[in-house]
């Protein structure tokens, strides 16, 4: 013979898209529309979205609205009330049935990024939801029966969202705002109908199109390809163009002998789920999440109730927390899905977090608040941490998904990176504790799935662990802005369940995939430290406000549970469990994945600050109220919520300072005894010296305090992304003034360049071993990236950063690209450069992004150039992103020890709080009624089963075993429990000393938590 093989797959192609496709559907009736928006507001800006019951008024004009009318000004919701009557004369074939199909004007892609309509029927129950790629909407029996004279009534509420990630991506745009988007509608709408479904020309579609994508994987001299293209093509001879319907069942019987061909006997074997990554908020702002995550499981429920078989991962307890605010009958549908297994919630977190930036207690309230909903709400318990699309994976989440009973992890983000492949997609990944938790990564390279041939033979051949280990996870469904699985997805699997040349494919729960992958693969390789992400390096800088707000909020909520819980337990107050709940819910939120790290759209940031705002104001008024009940008398006192003395305050207490002899200002020169600082005639830190030692950290002929400037245009992701060639733009700003050290003892330097502003003051208190600094920036720059410099001479080839509860060592050199491309790095509070002579430590109170250089002496050794990144300034997706005043205050730290490192970090995040009076705690005049020795405290607060126990959150923080102790006043039972405040064998094991103290045993960084009952 001789084929052609492109002739074959133009014909099936062509065939396909424009003969068969359309042919599923035949028109029976138009629907009859009208539509009604809500008034805008005041100002012209389009109005916020109504409920149900409110756009349903008879009080609202519902105007004629027909196919070709535009509608939806951007951000704009217009209902549309839908009827139509079925004609008589209706002949349906075998299998057939009556939908309404609805088109509100898409692009045939992104689903979840443009419009969407959630759909209710005449009674304002939720039927599904419409968008771009799942257009149907289901009639009553009669109607879809094709009974004469049947009624068809809906409403749909259309949210016209914009399409800000459009063809050509990242153009700068204003629409991200309600407040300067375009007030013109931007759809039209395209198609409304009721239609007959043909049953057979649907599936022929579908069995087409399986076997055309699973035929184009293979190779061109491969016998099953040409097989499936020789039976792809006789199933089109069988086939009447003139009368699809009619021969479409007989076009499908040529193929059942190829689709009925089991898979071959070493198949890989891949583990279906339905998925629905919803972005909390993302180019879209906060308020439209809530109704995403209604329209999603509202399909999910569809899909369900028709009983396809699926079985749907539903992570982040609170998008179920906002289904059950915005539709509760939805809500109760869900948890009795839940109760059959159809719907399987994972992840056991509040929201899927940014797994990089939020501080250690924070990471634990992840897991403590989300787990306890899944479980008081729906009664299911959440096994594996599931984190597809965070920017990188912290090395303090095994332990802490450890001591929480999670045992696995999945991500499938680190296949992002830009040189590096990662080298397995099964594995063991080991913590900065030690701590081990089985670990899957889907080969599939997508969170959300379409399960295409692409994405099957994708699956099989990306695996990286084949030989060894047989089954991989695909997560199936549009995902981002939501809309989850579809019923063609769910018959795709049908499919491929067993059939030759396809991985073999089946639904099942991911606790099923992880038991038979950890049977399957009983010794899989081990990957120690961080899963850090080779892109999106930018995110630990966008949105400097956002970033401040979250540091603020964690120390806030710190502070409030500390002081309340020690009112609670000592004085007469009542523990405000319900106000500090949400305030960690609202903090919790804005630790999203797309929120936290600055790369949505400006719209969620005007969200984000009233949240923080809530947050600050919620935990002002504890803390205020709490000390109130915890002191007496008018002394002029300090409270200390660090876990370290501070003014001569005890940790964790409330003391008066001491007084210390005022720091001494010469030339150019602050010196306090301790540490001497020396500025140049620009104001540059030319020395700086630890008396205590005469040690010099500022190498000869470097400057400490250079402001460097580069430009920052990345290849893609503006927001997300530092490219490694910024760093050839440098340009060092040198317009400085600086007119010598103040009065007050401090040195202050004005930097100008373009339209920006930086003022760098420096100051070294009484007594303080370390130099601070304040950095007050006006910036109005765009596309450019704003450096602060420290070169600090110790010959090192490694660094500490701070992580939760914990640091991370990297090396600073560049011997392969592993190293080489981890050029911008996090840090949390503290970062330190150390060899066994000499170290130097710098805090830092909301700064995230660092990158630490090596460089030669004239001689011999090396010195490093320590830079923390301070702003940029992105145009996609928010184009005025960072414009304005910004501060930042750090702390150089001269001789520095890990754990004085941890005190100046909590120093300058936790600074004492004045206020009028001492203690009021009997017994407890000059100390706390709570001390630690040998770990560092993370959180104080009271059990939230309102027992009233205390609860004591402490970890070690140096990398070594120690032994620690616990006293808490009036204590008559300790007990060591797990994250979430249970007694089980997670938690450290107690040995009572004497009276109110108990030791533990503690391993490197190892965190516990200890339950505390003190006698009232």
């Amino acid at each position: 013979m001789h084929d052609q093989l492109p002739i074959l797959v133009n014909r099936l192609e062509r065939t396909l898209r424009e003969r068969i496709v359309p042919a599923q559907y035949t028109p029976v009736t138009a629907l009859d529309l009208s539509r009604w928006t809500a008034p805008a507001e005041e100002n012209g800006v389009v109005a916020e979205p109504v409920s149900y019951r409110t756009a349903m008024s008879p009080d609202n004009d519902f105007q004629s609205f027909k196919v070709g009318d535009s509608w939806g000004a951007t951000w704009e919701t217009t209902w549309i009330k839908a009827k139509a009557t079925i004609p008589e004369g209706i002949q349906l074939g075998d299998g057939d049935r009556l939908e309404a199909v609805v088109d509100l004007g898409w692009f045939d892609h992104s689903s979840g990024f443009q419009a969407e309509g959630l759909v209710r029927d005449r009674d304002g129950k939720i039927l599904k939801a419409i968008n771009p790629r799942n257009r149907w909407i289901p009639l009553s029996e009669a109607a879809r029966d094709g009974k004469a004279g049947a009624t068809v009534e809906f409403s749909i509420e259309a949210a016209a969202n914009p399409l800000l990630l459009a063809v050509p991506p990242f153009q700068k745009t204003y629409d991200g705002d309600k407040l300067t988007s375009t007030q013109s509608p931007i759809y039209r709408l395209a198609r409304a109908e009721v239609a007959v479904l043909h049953y057979h020309v649907y599936h022929l579609a579908l069995d087409l199109a399986v076997l055309r994508e699973l035929a184009e994987t293979k190779a061109e001299d491969d016998a099953w390809g040409w097989k499936l293209w020789l039976t792809l093509s006789e199933a089109l001879d069988a086939l009447d163009l003139d009368d699809i319907p009619g021969t479409a069942e007989r076009a499908r019987e040529v193929l059942r002998p190829v689709l009925d061909t089991p898979a071959e006997p070493f198949a890989h074997q891949l583990s279906a789920i339905g998925h629905a990554h919803i972005d909390s908020a993302w180019l879209w702002p906060i308020r439209e999440t809530r109704r995403k995550s209604v329209r999603t499981l509202a399909n999910v429920m569809r899909l369900v109730e028709d009983g396809t078989g699926l079985v749907f991962a539903l992570p982040a307890a609170q998008h179920l927390q906002w289904v059950k605010e915005e539709a509760p009958e939805l809500f109760e549908r869900i948890k009795a899905a839940i109760a059959d297994g159809s719907i399987v919630p994972v992840g056991g977190m509040w929201i899927e977090p940014d797994a990089v930036l939020p501080g250690g207690e924070a990471l634990c309230r992840q897991l403590i608040h989300g787990l306890r909903f899944f479980e008081e709400e729906t009664g299911a318990t959440c096994n594996e941490i599931w984190l597809p699309d965070s920017f990188g994976y912290s090395g303090a989440i095994p332990q802490i998904a450890r001591l929480a009973g999670v045992n696995h992890f999945l991500t499938q983000k680190i296949s992002w990176n830009q040189v590096d492949t990662f080298p397995h997609h099964t594995l063991l990944w080991e913590g900065i504790d030690g701590s081990r938790i089985f670990t899957h990564f889907p080969p599939v390279d997508t969170y959300g799935a379409e399960v295409t041939g692409h994405n099957l033979a994708h699956a099989e051949k990306n695996f990286k662990d084949k030989g060894r280990a047989t089954c991989s996870m695909m997560p199936f469904g549009y995902g981002d802005g939501g809309g989850g699985p579809t019923r063609e997805m769910i018959e795709r699997i049908d499919r491929v369940r067993d059939l030759r040349g396809a991985p073999q494919t089946k639904m099942e729960t991911p606790a099923q995939f992880f038991a038979r992958a950890e049977a399957d693969y009983p010794n899989p390789p081990l990957w120690v430290g961080e899963l850090y992400l080779e892109l999106h390096r930018g995110t630990f800088t966008s949105q400097i406000k956002t970033k401040q707000g979250n540091r603020r909020s964690e120390s806030w909520l710190r502070e409030a549970e500390l002081w309340a819980a020690l009112a609670a337990t000592y004085a007469n107050y009542e523990y405000p469990y319900d106000q500090l709940d949400q305030a960690w819910k609202s903090t919790l939120l804005c630790q999203f994945h797309d929120i936290l790290p600055g790369t949505s759209i400006a719209w969620v940031y005007r969200e984000v600050e009233q949240l923080y705002a809530q947050v600050q104001q919620t935990c002002e008024e504890i803390i205020a109220e709490a000390l109130a009940a915890l002191t007496t008398g008018d002394t002029p006192s300090l409270a200390n919520a660090t876990s370290f003395r501070a003014a001569d305050v005890p940790a964790l207490a409330i003391g008066v300072p001491t007084q210390l002899p005022p720091t001494q200002v010469g030339d150019n020169v602050l010196d306090n005894g301790l540490v001497r600082a020396q500025f140049d005639a620009d104001g540059h830190l030319i020395s700086l010296e630890d008396k205590t030692t005469g040690r010099e950290y500022i190498p000869a002929g470097q400057r400490g305090g250079e402001l460097h400037l580069h430009q920052d245009f990345p290849n893609m992701w503006d927001a997300w992304d530092l490219d490694p060639f910024y760093r050839g733009s440098q340009t060092v700003l040198e317009n400085r003034e600086f007119t010598g050290i103040d009065e007050d003892g401090t040195a202050r330097v004005r930097v100008r360049f373009g339209k920006s502003v930086a003022t760098l003051t420096w100051s070294l208190p009484a007594g303080q071993r370390g130099l601070d600094l304040q950095v007050d920036l006006d910036w109005q720059e765009t596309e450019k990236i704003l450096k602060l410099s420290f070169p600090v001479d110790i010959h090192t080839d490694h660094a500490q950063y701070e992580t939760q509860m914990g640091y991370l060592t990297r090396p600073t050199h560049e011997n392969t690209s592993w190293e080489a491309y981890k050029f911008e790095v996090s840090c949390h509070r503290w970062l330190r450069l150390a060899n066994p002579s000499a170290s130097l430590a710098i805090a830092n109170d909301a700064t995230y992004g660092w990158d630490v250089t090596r460089h030669a002496h004239a001689g011999r050794g090396t010195w490093s150039l320590v830079r923390a990144s301070l702003a940029r300034a992105a145009q996609f997706p928010d184009p005025e992103q960072d414009r304005g005043q910004h501060t930042w205050k750090f702390q150089l730290l001269p001789g520095a020890s890990v754990r004085e490192a941890v005190a100046a970090g909590q120093a300058l995040n936790l600074p004492p709080r004045e206020v009028t009076g001492s203690w009021s705690l009997a017994g407890e005049s000059s100390g706390s009624p709570i001390e630690v020795t040998g770990a560092v405290v993370e959180s104080v607060s009271l059990a939230p089963d309102r027992s009233g126990d205390l609860v004591v959150r402490v970890y070690e923080p140096e990398g070594g075993e120690t032994q620690a102790t616990l006293r808490v006043a009036g204590a008559t039972r300790m007990s060591g429990v797990d994250l979430r405040y249970r007694e089980n064998d997670l938690g450290v094991e107690l040995t009572h000393l004497k009276d109110e103290q108990w030791a533990f045993h503690l391993q490197p960084f190892e965190i516990a938590t200890i339950r505390v009952e003190v006698k009232k």
